[in-house]
């Protein structure tokens, strides 16, 4: 008999590739350097792999070297992805290995091991995703690839595109002859830095890496270099770079490398590749659709295929008989969760009762209860032997077709003989014999197969030869006839579930007389012939129609609520639709009906009706709804809009037209009350708009604008913002003009989120304050959207409609006082400058990239609950510091993950940024698992005086005084670089130690200039910070965690360890407007120091310290 294979088929190959990717960057230093090479093309849209299987033999061969190579050849000829795991073994040196170069991706293990050809030929693998380990833990093992009697043997191995292990550790051991892997950088390739590579006992006398390749190469030739893509990269990067510049990360999603910082310039995906673009998840199959209240499907939906998106799933591998398959103990398991047998199965009694001459035991019979998931057999069902205790072949019970494609004998394509103990077929769902002939035989007991209607089975006319079974007339008399529910096509066996068809109904595959129509529970519907639920909240109606569909949408009366056409157990609440949340409350009748757009909490049920709502008439006139009076009051304010109509002022002709209906208000028409907050460009008073003639009191929100000159016309003043509205955005009801220019908003009782944050410190957790992140990125994406740059965004103008939407304010103001000049100054007083971007405060440039910087600060106050930025530092000294690298610190309640969101947004180069669209995709994705990336405790401590060092309130690094420790004394200052290419600083001073007491104070400062200068030991506490970087090349840190040297009774510790070089990063020219590299100029920012916690001994960080950022050079 033949051994059992599996196939993989692959019906087409993919389209066309993408487009190349973009030219490296020049060399640093040189701006005229050439550019690298273009990125290899992703994959076209239609694209599905090459994918092959693994194997999972180990050091297990089957056959001579032969025989294993003509296995290898078979499984790996053309293959792209390897499912599973790659193992050689045992391959001779005369065998050609060509066919494995086509292999890029290995999801499991590689395992090379006593072999002895001279070069293994993967020079196109770039990732092994460790999905399995080879002895638990390793995803590369190399063994033993040398004859000892010959001088075959394994010499290079040849990995030159490999640049990550996702998962696992590497082994290389006794490979007498194998060269150059003790000179690969393997902690570069390897994602998990805390695995140790064991390469030990190879070849030695070994020729030298190339004098390009650095002392890391793959061979002794120059194109055998090794690229290293992680361990050069700048540490902003979270993972891997085509470049060490800061600006050069590759994307998140990207495994392997990349040629650019984009998603779709990746070598390889880390989890899913969309069409060229590396995606942690493909297009879901279900979108919610407002217009018919359900989830559809997604017309974009992509399939998860192996790791690539498809549109249409692959035919899937199945177990393949051979020509004479036989099903026993040694193979039963490979039909788990089968459907689908690509060939034959034959049950004969060497396979049941087990084979002494191939060493096969007898087979479980429980275990034939694998094939209950099988639906359809290509080929053909040969059943001579059965177990003698089943009376039935209902284990084939879901088995619905039989393709004949391959024919047993002569032309049988369904054998069933001999079986003595078998008394029904119980083959309940077989409605189809494609082809070939049916052939019964010499089951004695057999009844049942008489009723069947075999013509209406088969699709040829083969003949049908069903003979020497149990006479028709014994086995009526032995009351072996069909149920009276089946129909005439006859039936399978006994009962109403065996039947081919029902004379009545059937419900889940059984016969029944009728279905529960107007009574019983739970009631149903009848959809040709088979009865089926209605949907829960249909309501049972007695003596008719409960349903006539399955949906909530044909209930005939609801059980609860009717939402459109759909019966709901509740009017949506809060439910996030596509432009924000929708609230509805039912009506008398039941049926849900959407609150007005003013509504801030949805509803609340009052004694008569619905309550706590305003509205607006389609002038834009709010008017206020009573208990019971919302018709009369709708119909008052609309009679106003009739009779008044537009109290517009004439056009000027030079003028834009007229977009915006929004109403011009009378200053009569107006009261101003209490002051609620002042701001950079007028003062928000809390007001009530009375109309002409009407005793109505409307609360409004009215800002009165400082410095209006008239210079803007009524119309372009409304064009900035009344046009707009979206969930996010606070909508502009109408202007009042006069000496002084009065905005009129919607009122939001709620106030600004500063103010709610710091009230309600207590009572947020992490998913409101993500939801918050989203609503604001993504209100500021529709400012994008509509070219309008806010200018002055921070949480202060930022408010709450409820506690679960907000909304951006104050948009576009700018553009109202200053039409025609985008450079504008303030008063100190009145300058946002601790929000503003460094190209803003000293240029005067507005840009979508600069309302990003001010959108991390926003953050950074939500994140500290409402800290102030930079507190205790002058508007004026922010400049400086932000051009030393300094940035806000990350907040106590935010993981790396998000703080890393905030230094994207405050990069020098502003097309480094990301955008709002990003921002608000990144935390969407987020807001799914917010426990994961805020870390919000029951009682979070509270600091009297927010200081610099704490992280709600400072930035990295300062020394405030009066801390308990005495103030660190600053390190000499080194010489100046010289302000030329190549210029070096002189040698760095040594900083002071930090005093003894209280919470830790700051090191202090390194020495400037090009020999790193040892930043001043930290003071005693639990956040003492690294003294920062001197002036000139690599600025040192100072000490982390610890007292003065000497230990005293308050400061019973010694100093910390020293921390790790500042990083200059890429130069920032304000002379020139370019980025470039080169000595003198400004650098930009350093990099944030590592975090380590107390007692974690990493001799580059002093425990529990962070480390500084460096300065310019």
């Amino acid at each position: 008999m033949a051994s059992l294979e599996v196939t993989l088929l692959w019906p087409c190959r993919g389209g066309p590739g993408g487009p190349g990717g973009p030219g490296g960057h020049g060399g640093p230093g040189d701006p005229s350097g050439p550019g690298g090479p273009g990125g290899r093309g992703g994959p076209g849209d239609a694209v599905v792999p090459a994918v092959c299987a693994g194997t999972l033999n180990g050091l297990s061969v089957t056959g001579d070297a032969q025989h294993q190579y003509q296995t290898l050849h078979k499984m790996y000829n053309n293959c792209e992805i390897v499912m599973g795991n790659l193992e050689i073994v045992l391959i001779d040196h005369t065998q050609d290995l060509s066919f494995l170069q086509t292999i890029r991706e290995v999801t499991g293990y590689i395992l090379i091991a006593m072999n002895v050809f001279a070069a293994l030929p993967l020079q196109n693998l770039r990732v092994i995703r460790g999905t399995q380990f080879y002895e638990e833990r390793f995803a590369l093992f190399v063994l033993l690839n040398y004859n000892p009697n010959t001088t075959h043997a394994l010499r290079q191995l040849g990995l030159n595109q490999l640049t990550e292990i996702l998962a696992g550790g590497v082994y290389i051991e006794k490979n007498a002859q194998l060269c150059h892997v003790d000179t690969v950088e393997w902690r570069d390739i390897m994602r998990d830095s805390r695995l140790e590579p064991l390469v030990r006992d190879n070849g030695r006398g070994c020729a030298p890496c190339h004098e390009s390749c650095g002392g890391h190469c793959w061979g002794p030739g120059p194109d055998d270099c090794q690229k290293l893509t992680k361990t050069i990269c700048a540490p902003q990067c979270n993972g891997r770079c085509f470049g060490r510049a800061p600006n050069e990360c590759c994307h998140e999603e990207c495994a392997g490398g990349c040629t650019g910082p984009l998603r779709t310039h990746c070598f390889a995906c880390r989890h899913f590749n969309d069409s060229g673009s590396c995606v942690p998840l493909c297009p879901q199959p279900l979108i919610y659709n407002k217009l018919t209240f359900q989830l559809e499907p997604n017309p974009d939906t992509k399939y998860q295929y192996g790791g690539v998106c498809v549109r249409e799933c692959p035919l899937l591998g199945s177990p393949m008989g051979g020509k004479y398959q036989t099903v026993d103990s040694s193979n039963i398991d490979t039909f788990i969760n089968c459907t689908k047998i690509l060939g034959n199965l034959d049950f004969l009694i060497t396979g049941l009762e087990g084979d002494p001459w191939r060493n096969i035991s007898a087979l479980d019979p429980e275990k034939l209860n694998v094939f209950r998931t099988v639906r359809e057999i290509t080929g053909y069902l040969n059943i001579q032997s059965w177990p003698k205790h089943m009376h039935n072949f209902s284990v084939f019970s879901n088995l619905e077709t039989i393709g004949g494609r391959s024919l047993y004998n002569r032309g049988f394509s369904l054998l069933i003989m001999k079986n003595e103990n078998v008394t029904s077929l119980g083959l309940r769902s077989l409605r189809e014999v494609s082809a070939g002939r049916v052939y019964i035989t010499e089951n004695r007991r057999l009844c049942f197969l008489h009723t069947v209607h075999w013509a209406a089975l088969r699709r040829s006319r083969a003949d049908l030869d069903i003979r020497n079974n149990r006479p028709r007339s014994k086995c009526q008399q032995e009351g072996k006839v069909c149920d009276p529910l089946c129909s005439a096509e006859g039936c399978w066996g006994p009962g109403p579930a065996q039947c081919l068809s029902c004379r009545h109904y059937s419900r889940r595959g059984v016969c029944v007389p009728t279905c529960r129509f107007s009574q019983g529970e739970p009631r149903e519907f009848s959809q040709g012939g088979e009865c089926h639920e209605c949907h829960p909240e249909c309501q049972p109606v007695e003596g008719g129609a409960t349903c006539n569909g399955s949906g909530a949408d044909t209930c005939t009366r609801c059980a609860h609520y009717r939402d459109g056409p759909h019966c709901v157990g509740r009017c949506p609440d809060g439910v996030l639709g596509e432009r924000g949340p929708i609230f509805k409350f039912p009506d008398g009748s039941r049926e849900c009906r959407p609150c007005h757009e003013n509504c801030s909490r949805g509803w609340v049920r009052p004694p008569g009706g619905c309550g706590g709502l305003r509205g607006r008439d389609p002038a834009g006139t709010p008017y206020r709804a009573g208990w019971g009076s919302w018709g009369i009051q709708k119909k008052r304010a609309m009679r106003r809009y009739l009779e008044r109509g537009e109290s517009l002022e004439p056009l000027d002709p030079s003028e834009k037209a007229n977009k915006v209906l929004a109403r011009i208000f009378k200053e009569s028409e107006l009261k101003r009350l209490k002051v609620l907050g002042s701001g950079v460009f007028g003062t928000v008073h809390k007001g009530i708009w009375i109309p002409d003639g009407d005793s109505i009191k409307i609360p409004v929100s009215i800002k009165v604008i400082q410095g209006w000159s008239g210079q803007q016309s009524f119309h372009a003043v409304t064009d900035v913002s009344a046009g707009h509205r979206h969930s996010y955005i606070v909508r502009l009801l109408g202007i009042c003009p006069g000496p002084q220019l009065q905005l009129v908003t919607q009122l939001l009782p709620l106030g600004s989120l500063l103010d709610y944050v710091r009230k309600n410190r207590g009572s947020i957790g992490p998913q409101l304050l993500l939801n918050w992140c989203v609503q604001v990125a993504k209100g500021m994406y529709y400012l994008e959207e509509h070219r309008m740059v806010h200018r002055n965004l921070a949480a202060r103008n930022v408010l709450l409609k409820s506690p679960s939407q907000a909304q951006v304010a104050d948009f576009g103001i700018a553009d109202l006082l200053y039409p025609d000049d985008k450079k504008y100054f303030y008063n100190e007083l009145k300058t946002p400058i601790k929000w503003m971007a460094l190209e803003s405060i000293h240029f005067g440039k507005y840009t979508h990239q600069s309302d990003v910087w001010s959108y991390g600060v926003t953050l950074w106050e939500m994140m500290t609950f409402g800290a102030e930025p930079y507190s205790g530092i002058r508007p004026a000294e922010v400049p400086d510091l932000l051009e030393k690298g300094e940035r806000l610190s990350q907040p106590h309640i935010c993981t790396i993950d998000v703080y890393m969101v905030m230094v994207k947004c405050w990069m020098i180069d502003e097309n480094i940024r990301p955008t709002f669209k990003e921002l608000a995709n990144e935390f969407t994705r987020m807001a799914r698992d917010p426990p994961r990336y805020l870390v919000i405790k029951v009682s979070p401590p509270k600091s009297p005086d927010p200081s610099l060092l704490s992280a709600p309130a400072g930035y990295i690094p300062m020394n405030p005084p009066g801390l308990g420790c005495p103030r660190q004394v600053r390190g000499a200052r080194g010489a100046r670089g010289a302000r030329r290419s190549g210029g070096s600083g002189g040698s760095g001073g040594s900083g002071g130690s930090g005093g003894s007491g209280g919470s830790g104070g700051s090191g202090g400062s390194g020495g400037s200039g090009g020999s790193e200068g040892s930043g001043g030991s930290g003071g005693s506490g639990v956040w003492g910070l690294g003294g920062f970087g001197g002036l000139g090349g690599f600025g040192g840190l100072g000490a982390g965690l610890g007292c003065s040297p000497s230990p005293s009774p308050r400061c019973p510790q010694a100093g910390g360890s020293r921390g790790r070089f500042g990083v200059p990063g890429q130069v920032w020219d304000p002379r020139v407007g370019d980025p470039r590299m080169g000595s003198g100029s400004w650098d930009r920012f350093g990099v944030l120091g590592q975090v380590r916690g107390p007692g974690v001994g990493d001799p580059r960080m002093g425990s529990g310290s962070r480390g500084g950022f460096g300065v310019p050079g």
